[in-house]
């Protein structure tokens, strides 16, 4: 007779829907978190789901990438997405979250779920059986030692946190409510630029000084140098491909108008909320690894934050992921033994909700082979089953973490010229198939 035992190991978004999924399909599930015994030097608290960077979980819209993602993980039974919106603070057409909140939430479903037993030890070694490994990308020590010789090695890239200020340090006089278009309201404050401000602020960027990276961040025999993963990139590292960058970039002004001259600004750096009693924002698109005292003198250069009070400063820490492509399947099982799956960041999916949805995924498919099913492949035409494509692609040669985007579903087949229209083609044709394959998927 099967064990109807199923180990998750790490509590993040992917191990904790890993474990949710598999706890809704009656299945006993030891859920290994080393915290607070032990922490990876990104985490603070002890509560699982942990938003280590951002409290953004990007676009609501279904004719997003992200809002797709979202609502495609919604009826799959998702735990993280009713928690994100039980949680959401406001912020315009994206769904943010108070991360303390949300991080409770998740952790009280989950202690209390009758399924799930959760073990407070660091689980140094792969476990025997079927299991879900969910470490994420800052796994070391045994583990990362057993995970690199099952699966040939890590690829790594690095990713980095924006600065947080208090609320009530914001100069409003120079800043000012809104959202991009007029969407959601005055979510964001916005702190809008001159061409002068911007260029002086632009050179001083540039010339700022970085902080030395840590030693569990440099790989043997690195040097200085690293390599970025682009939808996380430094502030610092964009402004040094040309003047312009990143005013096309984090900064750009498109969609806004400044109150105080009845003109768009030149650029502008939004803010946008980190809690729902709105005491604390953060710099939207500032990751950095610049050294805290240069954070501090560079940063009080935007305009409204000539006296900002910096409760967090930004970091930059090594994400680490296996080679998926030469070692995963579509289920997020491993080739050579598929009762081991692997979920989240450590996949090479890059993003909160992508991470979430890997570990969706991999706890249907285990509880799926642990009954003796065929796992779950859902469509290419959908979010999740692009992404689960992409990280199982063989042909993938110079495999880099993929967060969801438009790009890697397949063409829509007619000619739409409006993108937005497009893009809720895609949408729609997207969550058709995900409703078919729903509809076929009985659980055993």
């Amino acid at each position: 007779m099967t064990d109807n035992r199923l180990t998750v190991v790490g509590a993040g978004l992917a191990g904790c829907e890993a474990a949710w999924q598999a706890a809704e399909s009656g299945v006993h599930v030891r859920l290994y978190e080393m915290k607070p015994l032990k922490r990876s030097p990104a985490h603070k608290a002890d509560t699982f789901a942990e938003l280590v960077c951002s409290n953004s979980l990007k676009a609501s819209r279904i004719n997003s990438a992200a809002g797709l993602l979202k609502e495609e993980m919604r009826r799959l039974g998702s735990l993280t997405v009713p928690c994100a919106l039980e949680t959401a603070v406001p912020a315009g057409g994206a769904l943010a979250v108070d991360r303390e909140k949300f991080s409770q939430l998740v952790t009280e479903k989950i202690c209390s779920h009758e399924n799930i037993e959760v073990i407070r030890e660091e689980c140094t070694a792969i476990p025997d059986g079927f299991t879900v490994i969910a470490c994420g990308p800052l796994t070391s020590g045994a583990m990362a030692e057993s995970i690199s010789r099952l699966c040939g090695g890590y690829l790594s890239f690095y990713d980095a946190a924006a600065p947080i200020v208090t609320a009530e340090s914001i100069n409003m006089s120079k800043a000012f409510s809104a959202a991009r278009y007029g969407r959601g309201g005055d979510d964001y404050i916005n702190c809008p630029f001159t061409k002068e401000e911007y260029l002086l602020f632009h050179k001083e960027l540039i010339n700022a000084e970085s902080a030395p990276l840590h030693d569990f961040d440099k790989r043997e025999n690195q040097r200085d140098d690293f390599t970025v993963y682009e939808g996380c990139m430094p502030i610092e590292v964009l402004a040094k491909r040309g003047e312009d960058a990143a005013r096309y970039g984090a900064m750009k002004p498109v969609g806004l108008t400044d109150p105080h001259t009845g003109k768009r600004p030149y650029a502008v750096v939004q803010l946008r909320c980190e809690n729902s009693a709105k005491t604390m924002y953060n710099i939207v698109g500032f990751q950095t690894n610049l050294k805290f005292p240069e954070q501090k003198r560079v940063f009080s250069m935007i305009p409204g934050l000539e006296n900002a009070e910096f409760v967090r400063f930004g970091v930059m820490h090594r994400n680490s992921f296996i080679n998926s492509p030469k070692v995963l399947s579509g289920d997020f099982s491993l080739r050579d033994n598929p009762q081991i799956f692997f979920a989240g960041q450590i996949t090479g999916v890059e993003g909160y909700m992508e991470s979430a949805a890997a570990g969706i995924l991999a706890g249907i498919n285990a509880v799926c082979r642990m009954r003796g099913a065929d796992t779950v492949i859902l469509p290419h035409d959908t979010m999740i089953g692009a992404l689960s494509r992409y990280i199982s692609d063989k042909t993938v040669t110079n495999f880099q973490p993929m967060g969801a985007n438009m790009g890697i579903l397949p063409d829509i087949g007619i000619r739409i010229r409006d993108k937005q229209e497009r893009y809720q083609a895609i949408a729609d044709r997207a969550l058709n198939s995900i409703q078919t394959a729903l509809s076929e998927y009985e659980p055993q």
